[in-house]
């Protein structure tokens, strides 16, 4: 099974920025579009691996894209309150990631 994460997507002078609310520290920056689509959803990755590597709970998806967007409403707010000069643009996206066992269950079915 696949795991439907809602991201906040940044566009900010010199590069992007991600982050998956859902997911507690999973951020990532890239200098493109598709870099930063790719390497967002490889954070992910790595944080599922690792935290069932340590028996960690795996994240729940929770936000839709309209709560993930609102909670990023709310940080910005935060942020200019403190007069931060923020010029940055959010979309959002959904993205898929898999458990480390649910990719070697795939792999596994793959050839035969």
């Amino acid at each position: 099974m696949r795991r439907t994460y809602a991201i906040v997507f940044e566009r900010a002078p010199n590069n992007y920025a991600a982050y998956a609310p859902d997911v507690p520290g999973c951020v990532a920056t890239a200098e493109g579009w598709e870099e930063i689509r790719a390497v967002i959803r490889e954070a992910i990755e790595v944080y599922l691996e690792a935290a069932a590597e340590y028996g960690e709970p795996i994240p729940e998806p929770c936000m839709s894209v309209a709560e993930a967007m609102a909670h990023h409403s709310n940080v910005l707010a935060q942020l200019e309150a403190g007069d931060a000069q923020l010029e940055t643009t959010v979309a959002m996206i959904e993205t898929n990631a898999a458990l480390p066992s649910e990719r070697a269950t795939e792999m596994a079915g793959v050839g035969d």
